[in-house]
């Protein structure tokens, strides 16, 4: 007996219709008409719940050879943690302030090489009493005094984090109502969530902008200002990209849409742990480069070289992804 026609059976079992089993389910009537119709297959989160609400083991449900009911004992039951309303906000809230950490720490680590530019292009001007290796030593140490607080709002966010990490790793349910105060919020947030990826959009294009005329003056100093300022138009537009970005995939983790459902949390985790790779490695070649070389103000090319591959190197990720499942 296949899938479709055992959730059929324990549900004409109970004596609950398609509209009543699908609200026990936070489904539509439509999804579990698809499940019994075999048109779709309910997700491992669903199983699980249909596994406890119907009192059988998860084995009967998904094993066709297996015909006759298995019912569960309290002992095999899967623990699938409930989330409640409380503490939907609660994880709601705490992405949000999150956002900001996320969104300072970012422009901070983007803003760090600013003063070593500007205090090397100084150095350099006639008649200035700042060595060159006296403003290199001082702006490694200003680069690091601004990335450090940085690192700490990282890791602070990762330990306040830790307790909702179970959204991202584990099959979870929301409690009655929780799913649709989540929706509600997401559909108030779309306005904000677009506006601030078009401003961030705009910014990230424009960026490049105040360098190209600072390099067309042939004046060295003049084109280092305007690389600073096209650092902050661009660290400006990640803020703007991480604020809503942030807040809208918490809802999207809760709903387990988008990114987060179900089928494509393999690929975020891929994902993931390549970018972490490849920004490692991008730091290690900058560093690297820079102190065997001592050209800090040519170095810093590493950073916008390595934005433009990044994302080629995530397409490159996704194709291989697809390809696998495939």
């Amino acid at each position: 007996m296949i899938l479709a026609d055992k959730i059929t059976n324990l549900r004409k079992k109970n004596g609950w219709s398609q509209e009543e089993l699908a609200e026990k389910m936070q489904v539509s009537r439509q999804a579990v008409s698809k499940w019994e119709s075999a048109q779709t297959v309910p997700d491992l989160e669903r199983i699980l719940m249909l596994s406890r609400l119907f009192g059988v083991t998860t084995d009967y449900l998904l094993k066709d050879e297996i015909e006759d009911e298995e019912f569960a004992d309290d002992t095999d039951q899967v623990s699938v943690k409930r989330i409640s309303l409380a503490q939907a906000n609660e994880f709601l809230e705490w992405r949000k302030r999150a956002a900001f950490y996320i969104a300072a720490a970012t422009f901070l680590c983007i803003a760090a090489v600013i003063p070593l530019l500007l205090l090397g292009v100084v150095s350099e001007l006639p008649g200035h009493p700042v060595s060159e290796n006296l403003a290199g030593g001082i702006g490694v140490a200003a680069l690091l005094m601004i990335v450090a607080p940085a690192v700490a709002i990282f890791i602070f966010c990762g330990f306040k984090n830790a307790p909702f990490e179970f959204i991202e790793k584990e099959p979870f349910e929301m409690e009655y109502g929780v799913d649709g105060m989540v929706k509600e919020k997401q559909k108030a947030y779309r306005p904000v969530y677009v506006k601030f990826n078009l401003i961030a959009a705009c910014l990230c294009v424009l960026s490049p902008v105040p360098l190209f005329i600072g390099s067309f003056t042939g004046k060295e100093f003049f084109t280092v200002v305007m690389l600073t300022v096209t650092l902050l138009l661009a660290g400006t537009g990640a803020v703007l990209f991480i604020l809503a970005g942030v807040r809208w995939a918490s809802m999207q983790k809760l709903l387990k849409e988008g990114d987060y459902a179900l089928r494509d949390r393999r690929k975020i985790r891929i994902k993931e742990n390549v970018g972490t790779i490849y920004w490692l490695g991008a730091a290690a070649i900058y560093l690297g480069w820079s102190f065997l070389t001592d050209d800090w103000e040519i170095t810093w090319v590493v950073w916008p070289v390595a934005g433009v591959l990044f994302a080629a190197v995530m397409c490159i990720c996704n194709l291989i992804i697809d390809r696998t499942k495939e």
